[in-house]
């Protein structure tokens, strides 16, 4: 058997295609599935699972009359951060191709632009609209129309940036945040890539070049002399191999584990493979979805659902329906507000999703779908499952004592919802709240 940990996984007899590869397949590239998914696509083998999760169904947004794109048109330039927030949930609820937008997440992380700052929501779905339209495509072009995308250059004060008195916000976080790393640049590099980015302003949500503002002189970025602008920097960036490995160091994490970094010989062939196919994302991630090293331990529950996976694993595997506004309200005290990252930087992710207050939240919140009590969660009711909850949501994953507590633990009694009655609905509750259940 080859030794390339990036070779396709291969069932053996001693290492089977199981309901537990399905569910974790699942959980890494999408929010999880429902009963009847785990199935056919345990019965369907690797290579068709594959298949479906990576092409994905029919994108909604090709009609035009769809409502996906209807329910965009109604947000108002004002409309609030909640409102966007329970926008994005209902088309991840909603979406045919979950894997696109779980990218589109990533994506949005990696670029993190606040509507707090922003403050106009016409602007921010137009970015979600970028990120979701190269989430699985050509890193370059999203890197290049990321430097005049508008609602980025408000986010860092592009928008009036001039020949003479440029600002670096952007020149920094591009080569520190978006496409390189600390310690492959230096502030010269910096302050001279920053005049590229000069002269852009946006007028009626449209970014516009004013080249009377722009500095159209030379500029000296990475020992290379020239008259450039945004692309030339973008492509001077992108040609350092730093930038191959910094990408794909980021969507290892986010695929594979939050804590262990990849050692060079995971890193370089990724890294190699990436930018020998001209940064294509899709590629990339179809490498490691299909590979030995991603059905492996050192990938199984190596990482922390965020807010946003854990409140949509709950409906998709539930199977039920939920208003996006009232999951949106139910999310935010778990610690993630879609359009609203923190900072620059983004959710610090992995292991910081978890403390005494978020854990409580993520109790709460699945015992409110259980219980039955409460009004906004009736509809996705676990006394519906034709499963036992435990392989649902686990697939039946936990150490035999944890089976044990399982089925001699009383039935939950949280304040301020009754206790649950339904078995189904008792067992479900107590899953929900094991320390597995917190790993994606």
């Amino acid at each position: 058997m080859t030794a390339d940990p990036w070779a396709p996984y291969r069932p053996t007899p001693a290492d089977p295609w199981t309901l537990t590869k399905v569910g974790h397949l699942h959980r890494r590239a999408g929010f999880g599935a429902g009963w009847d998914e785990l199935q056919r696509d345990l019965d369907a083998g690797p290579d068709a699972a594959l298949d479906r999760v990576l092409a994905g169904g029919t994108d909604p947004d090709a009609d035009t009359t769809s409502d996906y794109l209807s329910s965009e048109r109604s947000l108002p330039a004002g409309a609030d951060t909640g409102t966007l927030a329970a926008w994005w949930l209902a088309r991840i609820l909603r979406s045919p191709h979950p894997l696109r937008e779980k990218l589109t997440l990533f994506w949005h992380g990696h670029f993190a632009t606040s509507h707090a700052k922003v403050r106009n929501a016409r602007l921010m779905l137009g970015q979600y609209r970028l990120l979701h339209r190269f989430a699985l495509g050509d890193f370059r072009e999203l890197l290049r129309a990321m430097a005049t995308d508008p609602a980025m250059l408000v986010w860092l004060d592009g928008a009036g940036s001039v020949a003479g008195k440029p600002n670096e916000n952007y020149a920094r976080e591009l080569m520190e945040l978006f496409a390189l790393g600390i310690g492959h640049y230096t502030e010269f590099d910096i302050r001279e890539a920053a005049k590229a980015f000069t002269g852009w302003d946006v007028r009626g949500g449209v970014a516009v070049l004013n080249q009377k503002r722009h500095d159209a002189g030379d500029k000296v970025v990475f020992g290379r002399t020239g008259k450039f602008g945004p692309d030339e920097v973008t492509r001077l960036v992108l040609d350092k191999r730093e930038s191959h490995r910094f990408v794909c160091q980021k969507l290892y994490r986010f695929l594979v584990s939050d804590t262990a970094e990849p050692t060079p010989d995971l890193l370089d062939p990724l890294a190699e493979g990436y930018a020998a196919s001209g940064f294509d994302t899709g590629k990339l991630v179809e490498t490691v979805l299909r590979s030995r090293h991603f059905f492996s331990s050192a990938a199984y529950r190596q990482k922390v659902k965020s807010p946003v996976e854990f409140a949509v694993g709950l409906v998709r595997g539930v199977g039920g329906t939920v208003g996006a506004k009232p999951l949106a309200e139910a999310v935010e005290p778990l610690g993630q507000v879609l359009f609203a990252p923190p900072s620059v930087k983004g959710w610090d992710g992995g292991p910081a999703w978890l403390n005494a207050q978020t854990l409580l939240a993520r109790q709460n919140l699945a015992l409110a779908m259980c219980t039955g009590e409460d009004a906004r969660f009736r509809r996705c009711d676990p006394a519906t499952l034709t499963a036992d909850p435990l392989d649902v949501f686990l697939q039946g994953d936990v150490p035999a004592a944890t089976r044990d507590r399982l089925a001699t633990a009383p039935p939950p009694k949280p304040k301020p919802y009754q206790p649950a009655t339904d078995p189904k609905r008792a067992r479900a509750a107590l899953v929900l709240t094991l320390p597995e259940f917190q790993l994606n």
